[in-house]
């Protein structure tokens, strides 16, 4: 089993920035491939970001590309997802995910991730 809580959710007006974090514990963090996604009201939640367990490889969906920059510390057993530029539509529940897989693959679809933490509300305000 892992346990993921994500942090850094809130309230910022548009164009500003804002920084998740997901801590993992349980088993070996390096084991995981990790990903947000992010779900609005009324919406599926959807793919965000991605990145392999070596930390090497990365893959955004495109609403985010060249605005979100996701990174991990296996040191900390910690995942981030930093956000620039947010925008009104950014406004969402994120999640992160946890899934385990080869070490340089990144999983963009929900159902390959086995563990998911609670999610963290961010508002983005126009």
């Amino acid at each position: 089993q892992v346990q993921l809580v994500e942090s850094g959710g809130g309230l910022v007006q548009a164009g500003g920035s804002l920084r998740l974090s997901c801590a993992a514990s349980g088993r070996t963090f390096s084991f995981y491939a990790m990903g947000w996604f992010r779900q609005a009201p009324g919406k599926e939640r959807e793919f965000v970001a991605a990145i392999s367990r070596s930390g090497i490889s990365t893959y955004y969906a495109d609403s985010v590309t060249g605005r979100f920059t996701i990174s991990r510390d296996n040191t900390k057993n910690t995942v981030y997802l930093q956000m620039n530029s947010l925008k009104p539509e950014d406004t969402a529940v994120y999640y992160c995910a946890a899934g385990p897989t080869s070490y340089t693959r990144v999983v963009v679809t929900t159902n390959e991730y086995d563990f998911w933490g609670q999610g963290t509300q961010v508002t983005v305000s126009s």
